[in-house]
């Protein structure tokens, strides 16, 4: 089983992984917490085989609008002082599929 429920082929399921990577780099959470955010907001589309439409965005861009939402991430003078983080799936979500 994958770490990721979503039905994609191999190469968007890597896609979903660099997306969880991105996350670790950039914020303070763990491999599964990244996996839940991604499954929790994706969970339930379909996508195409690779590459699909999201792919057009960057594993970075996705990373910050899972964690924070749709947050200028890429403008340096961005008051970031107000972005609040996206709460986590519900503890019993079927999107935690790793442990935590």
């Amino acid at each position: 089983m994958s770490e990721f429920v979503m039905q994609a082929d191999e190469e968007m399921h890597a896609f979903f992984s660099e997306i969880a990577d991105e996350m670790q780099r950039l914020f303070p959470v763990s491999r599964a917490e990244a996996v839940a955010r991604i499954n929790h907001a994706w969970g339930n589309t379909e996508f195409d085989p690779y590459p699909d439409l999201v792919c057009h965005e960057s594993a970075e861009y996705w990373a910050y609008g899972m964690y924070y939402g749709d947050v200028p991430y890429w403008d340096e003078h961005a008051d970031r002082s107000a972005w609040r983080v996206k709460p986590l799936p519900p503890e019993d979500s079927p999107a935690w599929t790793l442990p935590r």
